[in-house]
């Protein structure tokens, strides 16, 4: 039985985590009504979940522990907060209190730290997009108490959703060329 290359997932579950993380900073940044987070929520559900936990699940198959791990992970992430958002809108439990918020933020904040760390040995690119998300997060929970805070999260969400729309694109159009057309920044070599 023949080997068949798999497809890189990543251009998907980048582009899954982009426009999610667009939409909803928008809303977070104020620059849109609150009440246009419906809009977040299937996208959230299906395109930055499910879409971004099964790109996470190719990238097992392909044997990138990075992907897998991250793209896995922030797949849960969108389902999670959705799901969230759903059955407090929906009267099915209490509306979580800002604690309980910023302690989730935190912890995501923390999980994006090391794999901030081990995006150092993927393309610069990738980094770029970990960075700001790490600050982002501990952003969101001190933005739990403070209205500027969250906006400027916002915005730093939008910077973050603009970068992994551009790794997206770089690992979709440099696999669909066959050669290198947007740089991404290949790490430095395992010392």
């Amino acid at each position: 039985m023949a080997d068949t290359k798999l497809a890189n997932p990543g251009a998907l579950g980048l582009g899954g985590f982009a426009l999610t993380t667009f939409l909803l900073s928008v809303v977070n940044t104020g620059l849109i009504d609150g009440d246009n987070v419906g809009m977040v929520l299937p996208v959230a559900l299906f395109y930055g979940g499910l879409a971004q936990f099964c790109a996470g699940m190719w990238e097992i198959k392909r044997g990138d522990i990075f992907g897998a791990t991250c793209f896995s992970s922030y797949g849960m992430f969108w389902i999670a907060v959705a799901t969230t958002i759903l059955l407090e809108k929906g009267g099915v439990i209490a509306d979580v209190p800002r604690e309980g918020l910023g302690v989730l933020f935190i912890g995501w904040g923390f999980f994006t730290l090391y794999a901030t760390v081990a995006s150092f040995k993927v393309a610069r690119a990738v980094t770029a997009v970990f960075v700001p998300l790490t600050i982002v997060f501990f952003l969101l929970a001190i933005g739990e108490w403070s209205s500027a805070v969250h906006k400027v999260a916002g915005y730093g969400g939008i910077l973050v959703a603009a970068i992994a729309w551009y790794c997206s694109a770089a690992i979709l159009i440099n696999n669909v060329s066959g050669k290198e057309v947007l740089p991404m920044g290949h790490a430095a070599p395992a010392v």
